[in-house]
């Protein structure tokens, strides 16, 4: 088990920042470039800058209002930087993914704040993979727990976050890229909604269920990011109704320390469903899973079309033939996900008329080793992440700490990514 560097809070960050500038930029430089081996520091990293550019940076928003002011984050490499060249985490030659004139919306939105860019982050080859492992730039581990995965696809900026190198990680989670890092490597997350203005211009892995995501250490930094870039919750007068549905309910095999876990911390929020509402939405997340990978698969192979065949050799051998399988699938089969699809969208909708929130297990056991990332693995975490994926729904991740040093999670679903439900959870659990 290695030891992460001492995490620093938002408020800590910009008390340095408006102190010395040059101080900050310094402390910045040092953990960006200790923080992990020089093989992982590949795995994570994408690109830092130098230690003269982050002074600049930091002297940009010295004495100024801006809210974040000072405050370093890394951003997934799956977002666009002005005039600079994107990979995704993959290696299309240069100019196949043609580099923007502008920033992406969220990192403007953050550079506008005050938010200084600490580096761009890999990721699980585009983004189709849930392991963070990587055959390009390395796998992508546990800061803490060499030989165990962060979880993908957001895989370098939930490890930056969870060693200790900024207070805040951006990434995407369009089928649980978000989640299951916040699980594995014991963050707080938060995913958007599908058709988000935050992602909308982003390198798309499936548009219709991209969503934009971002991870911190602490319930009070995630409440603050998302006042900034999300705007401020209505208040709720009243406590918020909600139940959950532990992995018993849902029929789903888990490791019994976090079955035990997630057990435990979601009857601190809320009740279990009543039988009614277990069976209702049992049957229309049945089959979630194979629905989402025809539909996301369908998506990708749309986004990758052109250059599937002409740039096979340049694909990792395993995410090619994700998107693949995308022009493959029959009528019948892509009906079938489209009526599933359908079921669940429309249950989510109803349960919403009762209910302000659900809680759901994440991942059915720790950041796995790599011996574990197996297939059958992938699958039990698109069983539990799908069902909010097809909804298209806002979803907040709460870390669970494991007695082995592990973690795991449960996620919050919710119908609006402004939602009071989302501070209401956040103050209580940091409360706790």
């Amino acid at each position: 088990m290695s030891s992460p560097l001492p995490p620093w809070t938002l408020s800590e960050w910009q008390s340095l920042a408006a102190e010395n500038a040059a101080e900050a930029a310094h402390e910045l430089t040092r953990r960006l470039t200790t923080a992990f081996t020089p093989e992982q520091h590949r795995a994570v990293f994408a690109k830092t800058p130098s230690e003269t550019e982050l002074v600049a940076a930091f002297e940009r928003v010295a004495n100024t209002i801006a809210p974040l002011a000072g405050i370093p984050y890394v951003l997934k490499d799956i977002f666009f930087t002005a005039n600079e060249p994107l990979r995704a985490g993959g290696r299309l030659p240069d100019g196949v993914i043609p580099a923007h004139a502008r920033d992406s919306k969220l990192p403007h939105s953050l550079r506008g704040f005050g938010a200084i860019l600490a580096g761009k982050t890999h990721l699980h080859e585009f983004a189709y993979g849930l392991t963070g492992e990587n055959p390009h730039y390395g796998d992508c581990e546990h800061p803490l727990f060499p030989g165990r995965t962060s979880g993908g696809s957001s895989s370098g900026s939930a490890a930056a976050v969870a060693a200790g190198v900024v207070p805040l990680g951006v990434g995407t989670d369009t089928g649980g890229s978000i989640r299951v890092p916040a699980a594995f490597c014991g963050l707080y997350g938060f995913r958007t909604s599908a058709g988000h203005t935050m992602v909308a211009d982003a390198f798309p892995l499936a548009p219709s269920f991209d969503t934009a995501g971002w991870f911190t250490r602490s319930a009070q930094d995630l409440v603050t990011v998302n006042r900034f870039l999300l705007g401020r919750s209505p208040s709720i007068e009243r406590t918020p109704r909600g139940c959950f549905l532990d992995f018993e309910m849902l029929g789903q095999p888990a490791d019994k320390d976090v079955a035990q876990a997630v057990r435990r911390v979601s009857e601190q929020f809320s009740f279990g469903a009543d039988r009614y509402t277990q069976e209702q939405l049992r049957e229309a997340f049945s089959g979630s899973a194979e629905s989402y990978g025809v539909l996301q698969s369908t998506e990708a192979c749309a986004v990758h079309a052109e250059w599937l065949e002409p740039y096979r050799e340049y694909y990792g051998e395993a995410v090619w033939a994700r998107i693949d399988r995308g022009r493959r699938w029959t009528p019948e089969q892509q009906e079938k996900a489209r009526i599933r699809h359908t079921i669940v969208r429309n249950v989510w909708a109803s349960y919403f008329l009762t209910y302000d929130f659900l809680i759901l297990p994440v991942a059915p056991f720790p950041a796995l080793t790599k011996a574990d990332c197996t297939q059958a693995n992938r699958d039990r975490l698109l069983a539990l992440n799908t069902p909010a994926s097809l909804g298209g729904l806002p979803v907040l991740t709460i870390p669970i700490q494991l007695e082995s040093g592990l973690s795991t999670a449960v996620q919050v679903v919710v119908n609006h990514p402004t939602s009071p439900v989302i501070p209401w959870f956040l103050t209580r659990d940091n409360a706790e």
